[in-house]
């Protein structure tokens, strides 16, 4: 009976001090997209990604009914960094569902103008403000709009005391005229949050996460949720507890609370429940660590299923230098990657997979159309018949007496030729171990993608090579050897295709270098790279983040300007966020369903090179 009077207490206390409202809420996920790409078109940076936005302590003034509830303790605000526009994950602080999704756009729109700084955070979201709205005039009537609707949310200066009132007078000031409040009146506590201002002290750029490739769960729901949730932390060392002393202390005050950091010895148990301390973990705003010389493997546990040197894949040189672009410096790093080429030790000839037959037939029959025509070549020194029209010549010539050479009189059927050669290089990260439905890994879906990639171009007569890729850092940058231009597709081939195994990372910029100069040392007219991959580039090192962004799409435009046509296949889907800034408009495409991927490849081929 008491729990269930606690409960319903707790949910009226709950219901009455919110303030937020629900019906109208607006996610990040139903706007990101249109987010992204807005902010892109009104001139911000191309390189930076959509993400959601960590929440802060709320220092401003609680109402007491807010205190009794423990409710609008944190809060969600807007900022950017050098990789990310950090948006809250969602939006409910206005009225109405249309003006929570405008806020979504008038944040991406004030982000572009996120140089503007002096200093002091209350001055520089009047800047920010002002260069928007003169930059672009047609969001004046929706700020307007956004204000008022705010406003009315906001404390009343009546209900404050002393400086916290002239506080709110002057954010109420500020936000009706932006620029015509200089100072912000000093107070015991901060003014309420501003949503329609950017943060104003955001948190350093955290740390780069290990993204798709290292995180198991990156390609499931859950685990897009757990990137949705990842929170930056404040932290502090302390002294290891000792753990000999055993005594308990316990502050009753606190037992409903995680924010009290008591040095005691809690003990280290093999505890299964991550969920549980994923939860608490995102509850805290500090987190306090230290360091003992005992044994973690009973609290870390690591699974990265990476083979033993006598499992390895043969390694054929001593590898080749490339180099990799500093964005930062915006300068090329000469020989600063080391790429090593490998070929199967393992692999041994095998026949097409049962279950892609069918379908190979009817590509092979559909790309056959795209081979080259036989055609006559009249006037050859030799070939399969007389070239009647020449002998006529000749002999005419003849009885002229004008003296002829009789040494081009036959003509010949051959095939005709393309002219063209294309590199197809396959990522081989650690995260195309993740599961796209019940049946499949995305390494089975690449495995039969590259299968019948090859039936579709052996018919057409192309000369074509597929190599995969992963990396460990800037060295090595594994190349596997699948097909080289020199090798007819046949079963040793389709062996090492079977043999493709999950590798390591994904250093994007140093196979797109690799692979172009690959494919211009063949003598063609036209020159395609194809890069199929799951996800953007990273590693374990500063390439995670921007850093890959800007290597790749400087190593995208080194291959155009070498005549060479880089072109992405991605499965993930979030590609339409970073892939236009490296490849272009019409340089990639983004397959939804991982599933299409084996049948919509060898299309995609055919209308590239139609």
């Amino acid at each position: 009976m008491e729990e269930q009077v606690g409960e319903l207490w707790h949910r009226l206390v709950t219901r009455l001090a919110d303030r937020s409202y629900p019906q109208a809420v607006v996610t990040l996920a139903e706007v990101e997209r249109t987010v992204g790409v807005m902010f892109r078109a009104l001139g911000g940076d191309g390189g930076l990604q959509v993400t959601s936005a960590e929440q802060i302590e709320n220092q401003a003034k609680r109402s007491w009914l807010q205190r009794l509830a423990g409710s609008h303790a944190k809060v969600a605000l807007a900022w950017r960094d050098e990789q990310f526009l950090r948006l809250p994950a969602i939006i409910d602080c206005l009225p109405e569902r249309q003006l929570n999704r405008d806020l979504y756009l008038w944040l991406a729109a004030l982000a572009v103008a996120a140089a503007v700084d002096d200093g002091d955070w209350f001055v520089a979201n009047q800047a920010r403000v002002q260069v928007t709205l003169e930059r672009f005039p047609g969001l004046v009537g929706r700020y307007r709009a956004l204000v008022e609707a705010h406003i009315a949310t906001r404390p009343e200066p009546t209900s404050l005391r002393g400086a916290e009132a002239d506080a709110e007078d002057a954010v109420r000031a500020a936000l009706r005229t932006p620029g015509s409040v200089a100072t912000l009146p000093s107070a015991k506590r901060p003014p309420a949050p501003v949503p329609l201002w950017l943060h104003p002290q955001p948190p350093l750029a955290p740390a780069a996460s290990t993204g798709a490739d290292g995180d198991p769960h990156a390609a499931s729901p859950d685990g897009q949720q757990r990137e949705l949730e990842r929170l930056r932390r404040q932290a502090e060392r302390v002294k290891t507890p000792e753990s000999e002393r055993g005594l308990i202390t316990v502050r009753m005050e606190n037992i409903f609370t995680w924010g009290e950091y008591v040095n005691v010895d809690r003990g280290s148990e093999d505890e299964d429940d991550l969920d549980r301390a994923e939860a608490i973990a995102r509850d805290l705003d500090r987190l306090a660590v230290s360091r003992d010389n005992k044994r973690a493997a009973a609290t870390l546990r690591f699974d990265l299923d990476l083979p033993a040197e006598a499992e390895d894949d043969l390694v054929i040189g001593d590898g080749i230098r490339l180099p990799e672009w500093d964005w930062k410096k915006q300068r090329l790093l000469a020989d600063h990657c080391r790429i090593v080429p490998m070929v199967s030790a393992t692999a041994t000839p095998a026949p097409l997979p049962a279950h892609l037959q069918r379908t190979a037939r009817r590509l092979r029959n559909q790309f056959q159309a795209l081979a080259p025509a036989r055609v006559w070549h009249r006037a050859q020194c030799d070939g399969q018949e007389v070239d009647l029209d020449a002998y006529l010549r000749f002999a005419a010539d003849r009885e002229a007496r004008i003296a002829v050479d009789a040494d081009r009189l036959y003509r010949d059927m051959r095939s005709g030729a393309r002219d063209l050669a294309c590199q197809l290089m396959a990522d081989l990260s650690l995260s195309t171990d993740t599961w796209v439905n019940d049946h499949h890994r995305v390494i089975d879906v690449v495995r039969d993608s590259l299968f019948l990639f090859g039936e579709a171009l052996d018919a057409t007569g192309d000369r074509f090579a597929i190599h995969g890729f992963s990396s460990r850092k800037r060295d090595p940058v594994r190349v596997h050897t699948l097909k080289s231009y020199d090798e007819g597709y046949d079963a040793v081939v389709r062996g090492r295709i079977a043999a493709i195994k999950p590798g390591y990372y994904t250093r994007m910029g140093a196979a797109i270098r690799h692979g172009t100069r690959m494919l211009t040392a063949q003598p063609a007219g036209r020159h395609l790279l194809l890069l199929l991959t799951d996800g953007k580039p990273n590693d374990l090192d500063q390439y995670e983040g921007r850093y890959g962004i800007e290597d790749t799409r400087q190593a995208v435009r080194e291959a155009r300007k070498l005549g060479v046509r880089p072109f992405c296949v991605t499965i993930d889907a979030k590609g339409n966020d970073y892939l236009p800034h490296l490849f272009g408009k019409g340089g990639y495409v983004v397959i939804h369903k991982p599933s299409e991927l084996p049948e919509r490849l060898p299309l995609l081929y055919a209308q590239l090179t139609a």
